[in-house]
């Protein structure tokens, strides 16, 4: 069963939402630059306080 989860790309560090099934291999790509360098995160991504 999919769910939501967080990932981000270690080239450009884009942060997304897409589907995710466990135990599933699935190679990502980044939907900014195209990188296969993504990565789930565990928790949702800390949100940047603007000054």
């Amino acid at each position: 069963m999919a769910e939501t989860a967080y990932f981000k790309c270690l080239r450009c560090g884009h942060e997304y939402v897409d589907e995710y099934t466990p135990k599933v291999v699935e190679e990502r790509t980044c939907p900014n630059c195209a990188s296969n360098s993504v990565r789930r995160l565990k928790s949702p991504p800390a949100k940047s306080k603007a000054n």
